[in-house]
């Protein structure tokens, strides 16, 4: 399996510390507002690459923090008149919320940057040892970066060369002007924790490293985020790992590309601004992560509404393929045949989608590769189900409905179910027009469809339209498939 590894900007075989297992961590958000679709994107695209390698048979350990104390959530406190506590813990639930609506596995550990002040304060303290970070005279903290002589190696960035045109943060208190802050001395009315050095809170480059030293140990398996925190937020973190602890922090370093609305770099003064929750509020999160997944991860991936519109037909287009695949085995006779060619065709391009997927998915999580493997497979299967009549369609449908719906699964797709249950007005509905006198709606459709067949064959119009209608009229489709009628929710 190739993973591109950011470090080294190439592609390079995963070999896992410990044989067998992967320890990860992903960079989490920031508590103060509504986690943004450009968020969503990273951590779905890590949900994924997840999801694969356990797959694969990896034991993966998943880490992912929480940024609970930080400058942006004490000024939305300031704004709307509460707490940074509060609002911390409100976004933390509404992040957690999002991330299970859009079908992103709950990480093996969450730890929050207020629950780990004495890790941060031992791992500073350590620096301060080591020579490569100071304390100030106001209780301010900061590393030394140009104590550290590797310092750059993540982003290939040079200090000298960035000096000369970058816009730094004028701080006299800082003997350099790139030297980043460990700890933030306390200021009237904000959060704050006691420490060697006055009462403080950590600076947002310190909790990652600590936290990952803590519950992974160091060096990990792999360490990810998007592009825009390799730097400063991640070779900060390589380096204090590095100046503490004499190792690296991680073997591999992944980084999504960005997320783009309408060919425009998103940005609220653009009013192209969309959070994961509104947009889940109006479309299936299948559908989202489906147009997402069109797009490998490290690439900008352009984002509209008229794109997400065609996931949603893409996403219908491959339930239908597994339901009427499903519905074609359920009505095949009882009656053994052997394959004939168009059976074994199709058991040839399901082998054919499997090893297309793996090795697509082997090739740096090539998810788009992965995707148009399964759309060969459902293009075949539509062929085949033209191509077979009801009575004698074998278990070679199950085996491709079966294989769409595992591997849509690793993606986090789910596809072959509809989500809705018949409603009971069924039953009223088969009493009234055929006489049905049973009490299960499933068995009321299926006396409706064959009656309305029957009507169709002796080309009784008036008795077909009136089942048709009935039944559209409790909300449902008929959708005559070339294994028969069954039902659906109307678009």
């Amino acid at each position: 399996m190739l993973i591109y590894n950011s470090q080294t900007h190439k592609k390079q075989e995963l070999a896992p510390i410990e044989e067998g297992k992967i320890r990860m961590y992903v960079c989490g958000p920031t508590v103060y507002d509504q986690i943004h679709i450009g968020n969503a994107r990273t951590f779905l695209s890590f949900d994924v690459i997840r999801r694969y390698l356990m797959y694969k048979g990896y034991q993966v350990t998943f880490a992912q923090n929480l940024t609970d104390v930080d400058d942006k959530i004490i000024n939305r406190a300031n704004e709307t008149g509460t707490t940074a506590d509060a609002v911390a813990e409100e976004f933390s639930a509404a992040f957690i919320e999002q991330m299970r609506r859009f079908n992103v596995l709950d990480p093996d550990i969450r730890p929050r940057a207020t629950q780990e002040i004495e890790a941060m304060i031992d791992m500073i303290s350590g620096l301060i040892d080591k020579n490569h970070a100071y304390a100030v005279e106001n209780g301010d903290v900061y590393f030394s970066v140009r104590s550290d002589n590797h310092y750059g190696v993540l982003s290939g960035r040079d200090l000298d060369q960035l000096m000369a045109g970058a816009r730094v943060e004028e701080n006299d208190l800082k003997r350099d002007p790139f030297d980043f802050a460990l700890w933030k001395a306390a200021k009237p009315g904000e959060p704050s924790w006691p420490s060697p050095w006055g009462d403080g809170r950590p600076g947002w480059h310190t909790e990652c490293c600590a936290m990952i030293h803590r519950y992974l140990g160091t060096p990990i398996d792999i360490h990810g985020g998007g592009a825009d925190l390799i730097f400063p937020h991640h070779e900060n973190e390589v380096a204090q790992c590095m100046c503490n602890w004499n190792t690296a922090l991680a073997n591999v370093w992944m980084h999504t590309g960005m997320l783009r609305v309408d060919g425009d770099k998103m940005s609220k003064s653009l009013g192209n601004f969309y959070t994961l929750k509104e947009v889940l509020d109006s479309y299936d999160a299948d559908a989202v992560r489906l147009l997402m997944l069109q797009t490998h991860y490290r690439t900008p991936l352009d984002f509209s509404y008229e794109r997400l519109d065609g996931a949603v037909g893409t996403l219908e287009r491959l339930n239908t393929c597994v339901q009427n695949l499903r519905w074609a085995a359920e009505r095949t006779s009882s009656e053994q045949r052997a394959l004939d060619d168009t059976d074994r065709t199709l058991a040839e391009v399901i082998d054919q989608t499997r090893a297309e997927f793996v090795r697509s998915m082997d090739d740096d999580f090539n998810t788009a590769g992965a995707l148009a493997a399964l759309f060969q497979l459902v293009t075949a299967a539509n062929t085949y189900l033209d191509q077979t009549s009801s009575s004698v369609a074998c278990s070679v449908a199950v085996r491709a409905a079966d294989t769409l719906v595992e591997l849509c699964d690793v993606l986090g797709i789910c596809v072959g179910t509809s989500g809705d249950e018949l409603p009971e007005g069924l039953v009223g509905l088969a009493a009234e027009l055929v006489g049905f006198d049973g009490t299960d709606a499933g068995e009321a459709a299926t006396v409706l469809l064959e009656a309305r067949g029957e009507a169709r064959a002796n080309k009784d119009w008036g008795r077909a339209d009136a089942i048709r209608d009935g039944i559209a009229a409790l909300g449902l489709a008929i959708e005559d498939t070339p294994a028969g009628a069954r039902l659906r929710a109307q678009d």
